[in-house]
């Protein structure tokens, strides 16, 4: 047998990857997009090495860049502009961490409180840092049940707090108040906590979201985190945190080995994904992301339409572009790439899904409904 060339191998991996590409609906990730001017830069060793905010020795960095992608988030989460400060990660993950690092360092003797709901990646980071925890109830809409929260903060009143909200979880794109918990801590004068944020994917967008749901700093966050590699689009996963500059200061190490403070989660730190970002909110602008929401919002209410039309229980949360609907059949979850837990699917119109393609989506559902009733006849 011939063996394959390396050429032949990356042609069929090209090949893979863009069949798969035009069939998922099931996933945030953002796919319209185009950096090709950005390319020329792939040819060198970026290195973000260090706090994007000092100077550092490594010089091939696009730290001036990075900072300003944190300025633009810094004020769309309407963050104090004299104490605000961040950095692009490589994920929300990271960013997940990056907050509850900063939480244990201001409040070793905490407890970390998240729902059921909360992504998989913030178990995984509270066992890292070693900080004790609480699961609290979701609501029917994938919510943080408030009244379990006050009840189970009741209990350990004694304690400092860390509130871990989402503003988006991962199956029903539901939103946590962060104004609501703080109330809640206020009331139980709980002087002593945090709130993180994390806003993976709707954080981007939550600015413009109406009613508007409360998840800023001005509503009480201490940190925000999101993807930049879901809604704004990028072809390298990469997430931005944002904090008060304050609280970074808590946790900030001089290195001389690399002239600069080391603030970070990682040492060495991709540079290509600030550019990729910073590129992509200078093209958009406010307008420009508002836009893309609005969009993905409009493909979603017809999405949900059109799946109630063929009998399908299909429903969203206020502002949400995720639609949930009943467990798919395997072939339609396979096809689609549509991720599903417990007895529920979900679609998720991001801003490169177009009508037509939910057309040829609803129509393979339906499909399958009428194979699915064919062989319940012919059973009986």
């Amino acid at each position: 047998m011939k063996a394959t060339t390396q050429q032949e191998r990356l042609n069929q991996l090209l090949e893979k990857i863009t069949k798969a590409r035009d069939t998922f609906l099931g996933y945030p990730v953002s796919k319209d997009f185009d950096y090709s001017e950005l390319y020329e830069f792939l040819k060198y060793p970026i290195n973000n090495l260090g706090d994007p905010f000092e100077d550092s020795t490594y010089k091939v960095q696009t730290h001036e860049i990075e900072r300003e992608v944190v300025n633009f988030f810094a004020k769309l989460f309407r963050a104090n502009p004299k104490d605000y400060w961040g950095y692009v990660t490589n994920g929300g993950s990271e960013s997940n961490l990056y907050g509850l690092y900063i939480a244990r360092e201001m409040y070793p003797k905490a407890m970390v409180y998240y729902s059921e709901s909360t992504h998989y990646s913030v178990k995984k980071n509270i066992h890292l840092l070693n900080i004790p925890s609480i699961v609290i109830r979701s609501q029917e809409n994938g919510e943080i049940d408030y009244n379990d929260l006050e009840e189970t903060l009741k209990f350990n009143r004694h304690k400092p707090a860390i509130v871990l909200t989402t503003y988006g979880t991962t199956m029903k794109e539901a939103k946590d108040d962060v104004s609501k918990v703080k109330g809640i801590l206020k009331k139980l004068a709980i002087q002593d906590h945090y709130i993180h944020c994390d806003g993976a994917l709707a954080g981007s967008f939550g600015a413009f979201v109406e009613p508007k749901i409360p998840f800023d700093f001005i509503d009480g966050a201490d940190s925000i985190s999101i993807s930049g590699h879901k809604f704004i689009g990028s072809p390298i996963p990469a997430g931005v945190i944002v904090t008060r500059r304050s609280l970074r200061d808590r946790v900030s190490k001089g290195i001389s080995y690399i002239g600069s403070l080391d603030t970070t989660i990682t040492g060495s730190r991709n540079g290509h994904s600030p550019l990729f970002l910073w590129y992509a909110i200078n093209k958009l602008g406010i307008d420009g992301l508002k836009a893309r929401y609005n969009h993905s919002l409009e493909v979603a209410k017809y999405c949900n339409q059109e799946l109630l039309k063929i009998g399908v229980n299909a429903w969203r949360n206020p502002g949400a572009i995720t639609v949930v609907l009943p467990k798919m059949s395997n072939t339609i979850k396979e096809k689609w790439q549509l991720a599903t837990e417990d007895d529920i699917t979900h679609i998720i119109c991001m801003p490169n899904v177009t009508k037509d393609q939910i057309d040829h989506f609803i129509k393979d559902v339906a499909s399958s409904l009428h194979e699915k009733e064919e062989e319940e006849l012919a059973y009986f």
